[in-house]
């Protein structure tokens, strides 16, 4: 079994590129958004195209299944936001989109890693600042 893991101080993410690439295999669109700050907050939304979301230092990543089309008043639920961290990370098409980007995959603070494990495995992911290692579940008391 193939599962991806971080491999750096940072933290698990796919680049921008990447999680374009996910959705597309998965079979929904994207869409990405920059905040447009007024007095009192948040005032609306700007979208972005790809290459304009890359040059940001924060995006919002919308999720649209096939067919829908974008609204432009944008739902503020969890459910309608697209985020990486919420991929399982032995999800077959995240392990295809790591191994046809390669290094491309990575976000900014990511050195993203596939490690194999025997298939009768229960895994867990550890971490610690950001760097990952898979291990056999285990009990533990506090």
């Amino acid at each position: 079994m193939k599962i991806v893991i971080n491999d750096c101080y940072g933290g698990f993410g796919l680049s921008l590129r990447a999680q374009k690439r996910y959705a597309e295999l998965k079979g929904f669109k994207i869409y990405f958004y920059d905040l447009i700050y007024g007095k009192n907050g948040v005032t609306s939304y700007k979208q972005l195209t790809l290459e304009e979301a890359i040059k940001k230092t924060f995006v919002l990543v919308l999720k649209v299944d096939l067919g829908n089309e974008i609204l432009y008043q944008l739902p503020q639920g969890n459910d309608v936001w697209f985020h990486d961290q919420d991929i399982e990370r032995d999800d077959p098409i995240l392990i295809q989109v790591i191994e046809e980007m390669g290094l491309e995959a990575n976000d900014i603070c990511a050195e993203l890693k596939i490690v194999e494990v025997p298939d009768d495995v229960k895994w867990e992911i550890d971490e610690y600042d950001g760097v990952e290692s898979v291990e056999e579940e285990h009990r533990s008391w506090r």
